[in-house]
């Protein structure tokens, strides 16, 4: 099978490089680009063919959420975030999952 092609976004550059340390022990898994920001995602979005997202929800200048209403894509995505209360919210819009930061490995890898 070909690794998934992965996006991460996430405004803090360190959770950004630990989820990247995370993943990379997955080998179906290949993190392809990181963005900064809402923006950022959707100019690799339209230039890059992804997979599955890793996507923060609070971020400077707009939220995961506001990724769903500006892009059209069918790339799976995972909510990552500090932030329990927008669970429902996130599988309402179809994420296939919701991790909490810190991740865990064992959680992750399911």
């Amino acid at each position: 099978m070909k690794p998934l092609r992965t996006l991460l976004v996430d405004d803090e550059r360190l959770a950004r490089a630990r989820l990247r340390r995370l993943l990379s022990t997955e080998k179906s898994v290949n993190v392809v680009a990181e963005a900064r920001s809402v923006a950022e995602a959707l100019d690799i979005l339209r230039h890059e063919d992804i997979d599955i997202i890793f996507l923060d929800i609070e971020m400077p200048g707009g939220s995961g959420f506001e990724l769903f209403k500006a892009w059209n894509g069918d790339a799976a995505v995972v909510f990552v975030t500090a932030f329990d209360s927008f669970a429902l919210r996130a599988f309402e819009v179809n994420a296939v999952d919701y991790l909490v930061k810190p991740v865990h490995p064992e959680r992750l890898t399911k």
